[in-house]
């Protein structure tokens, strides 16, 4: 066994490698996007009712204190060591994440901007969905961007309540089968999701916002153009003299 390649999945896995990622990210993302689906009308509804907001925060931030192996072991005798027991935690923790960034993002809205829509005849609805929403991305995707790091980080975990961790599960043939290449394995390519996860939700953000700066250069333009415009303006003026 020692011989063994770097992406030799034990038989005792019963999938292939690229199976394993399919299954990571799998456990990864479906809680995160119920979590969002969850997030959004609850955000609106702590903008709307302000009371709301602070218990609302209170309880999802004590569910995420609440440690991932021992969510898993609560939910083992109501839904098996399936992925669901993995799943359900995901979900809540994603909403600690979210709920708070979805509320920043659409409280970031101007109040004209706000009066201009309802002027239009938008409803709160449409308001919602056509105003506050878009002009909320970048908050919202910055959430999402933890919320699903922190998500394909968790579901390793999972392999210790029944090989449900999908990558995490070589960690524990590692030890099995006492093959270290196996852990780095599960550790690299976990890693590498997590990037490329990150970078999708970052282009998907300049897709959804196509006003906003596309990066470093048009900043330091900006901030030149800032900066030579006032000592520009004295010498203008000297010269109209």
């Amino acid at each position: 066994m020692r011989g063994a390649g770097f992406f030799d999945i034990p038989s005792d896995l019963q999938t292939s490698y690229l199976g394993l990622i399919g299954l990571h990210v799998e456990e990864a993302l479906i809680p995160v996007a119920i979590g969002l689906a969850i997030a959004l009308p609850l955000g609106q509804l702590c903008v709307r009712f302000s009371w709301l907001y602070a218990p609302v925060l209170w309880v999802t931030t004590v569910l995420y204190a609440i440690p991932s192996l021992a969510f898993f072991i609560f939910l083992i005798d109501y839904t098996g060591a399936t992925r669901t027991t993995v799943m359900i935690p995901l979900t809540v923790y994603s909403l600690v994440l979210l709920v708070p960034s979805i509320v920043d993002g659409v409280r970031s809205v101007p109040q004209e901007t706000m009066s201009a829509a309802t002027a239009m005849g938008f409803g709160p609805v449409q308001r919602y969905l056509k105003v506050q929403l878009p002009i909320a991305v970048p908050a919202i995707v910055a959430g999402l961007r933890v919320a699903v790091a922190s998500s394909i980080s968790l579901v390793s975990i999972g392999a210790l309540i029944g090989n449900q961790g999908a990558l995490g599960n070589l960690l524990q043939d590692a030890i099995l089968y006492h093959r270290s290449n196996l852990a780095m394995n599960s550790v690299v390519t976990t890693a590498v999701l997590a990037v490329l996860m990150d970078i999708a939700l970052v282009l998907l953000r300049m897709a959804l916002t196509p006003w906003m700066p596309r990066g470093g250069r048009a900043a330091r333009r900006a901030a030149r153009t800032a900066a030579v415009e006032p000592t520009a303006r004295p010498a203008l003026e000297d010269t109209t003299v």
